[in-house]
């Protein structure tokens, strides 16, 4: 699973960074093999703005489930320092650090450069990627004799998030694809087909590997289900109105809100393309995608705004994945 460390309206950030530790812990405890942090930079609503730093303490809360980000995204970042912190990473917690990669840059102008970016920043994923990818394996060529410490040697599992033309990315390093359905399923599917045809055989993944994300929500309705994707869903389209995110707030209130024919149109734009329903839909729905797509995990983002709610429909998803014969093998 996924969790960004949304914020709930009357929260401080420092308690939604404490509630995504206590969440992998409990993760950890419905079966779930991995759990993923974000990186958000000047967003109201999201506090992970350090995934790695956030991921440190995640895998010193937990004993076995495996961490990672989800991700760092590498154009606002020089590849030395990325791999720098991996490394102490995965020394610190061998065999459990993933390390998701993505080319997103920040949300807006003032950002990218406090970042020191700028929008042709994300052109450079590709070199940057090889980069970072030799400083483990001890042969990047970009900067002769120097070595990132104590990464090189190790081996943290690496992943690609993609969108469309990322999955290209993925495919000529040899890494494992992260990809999701924004673009709409055949978008999606056909830049999986393509993934698997380009693939390159690499020491970091002798085969292709498709991890396929999206919210899923269980529930005894599919209204019920409906509901826990509401906050979420208002807050981008909220986002896309006022130009930032805010704080998740609750259905009531969200049911309350006096709606411009603009805003009610992003929200129901927004709420498309989740899978949500009562166990057997969300189990059909699931066995469908996984068939169609071929993937070989299931990565769960769903976030809400009642927390115990939230920990209830991931309770409820495990169960199910393990009553269908899956498993619980969400990032």
């Amino acid at each position: 699973m996924l969790d960004r460390s949304r914020t709930r309206r009357g929260e401080a950030y420092p308690e939604a960074l404490r509630a995504t530790v206590e969440f992998a812990r409990q993760a950890e405890d419905l079966g779930y093999h991995r759990f993923w942090v974000s990186e958000h930079h000047a967003v109201p609503g999201v506090a992970g703005s350090a995934p790695t730093v956030l991921a440190s303490a995640v895998a010193a809360a937990t004993r076995r489930i495996r961490v990672g980000t989800g991700g760092v995204m590498l154009p606002n970042h020089r590849p030395i320092v990325v791999a720098e912190q991996f490394g102490v990473l995965e020394s610190l917690f061998p065999g459990r650090i993933d390390m998701g990669l993505g080319r997103s840059l920040g949300f807006t102008d003032g950002i990218r450069r406090a970042l020191g970016r700028d929008k042709s920043a994300a052109a450079e994923f590709p070199e940057q990627l090889a980069e970072l990818l030799g400083y483990f394996t001890g042969d990047q060529s970009t900067y002769p004799d120097v070595h990132a410490r104590p990464a090189e040697g190790l081996r943290p599992a690496p992943f690609v998030l993609a969108t469309g033309e990322g999955a290209g990315f993925a495919a000529d390093a040899g890494l494992p694809l992260v990809i999701a359905a924004f673009g709409g399923e055949e978008r999606m599917l056909r830049s999986i087909d393509a993934y698997r045809v380009a693939f390159r055989s690499s020491v970091w993944a002798r085969e292709p590997y498709v991890v396929v994300s999206g919210s899923v929500a269980v529930a005894d309705s599919e209204r019920e289900a409906e509901e826990l994707l509401l906050p979420e869903a208002w807050s981008a389209a909220y986002s896309r109105t006022h130009g930032v995110f805010p704080p998740l707030v609750s259905v009531g209130e969200i049911r309350a809100t006096a709606m411009t024919s603009r805003e009610r149109a992003y929200l129901e734009e927004s709420l498309r393309g989740h899978i949500r329903g009562t166990d057997e839909q969300v189990a059909d729905e699931l066995a469908r995608l996984v068939a169609v797509s071929g993937a070989d995990e299931f990565l769960v983002t769903t976030s809400t705004f009642d927390r115990a709610a939230q920990l209830a429909a991931y309770a409820r998803l495990a169960r199910v994945m393990r009553l269908s014969g899956a498993t619980a093998a969400a990032a």
